[in-house]
């Protein structure tokens, strides 16, 4: 059984993260998606491994600076 969500509170940093960045930077990760996939289907599974390990890290980093980026914008809005 589904709930429906009535309202949403969003804190103040994320309100005024860059949606467009996040996009961009998610389409990059998976473009290295395929790049593993087809590194995988070449017969170099090692090779996949890696390169997904090193761009999700990246991924990571990078979404947590535009989290942070926001929150100092919502810091010095207030």
């Amino acid at each position: 059984m589904q709930s429906k969500v009535r309202s949403v509170r969003v804190p103040p940093e994320i309100e005024t993260i860059d949606l467009s960045g996040l996009i961009k930077e998610c389409a990059r990760h998976l473009r290295d998606l395929e790049s593993a996939s087809l590194l995988k289907s070449q017969g170099n599974p090692e090779a996949a491994e890696a390169l997904l390990r090193a761009r999700q890290a990246d991924l990571g980093r990078r979404v947590g600076r535009l989290v942070w980026e926001a929150g100092k914008r919502a810091q010095q809005k207030q």
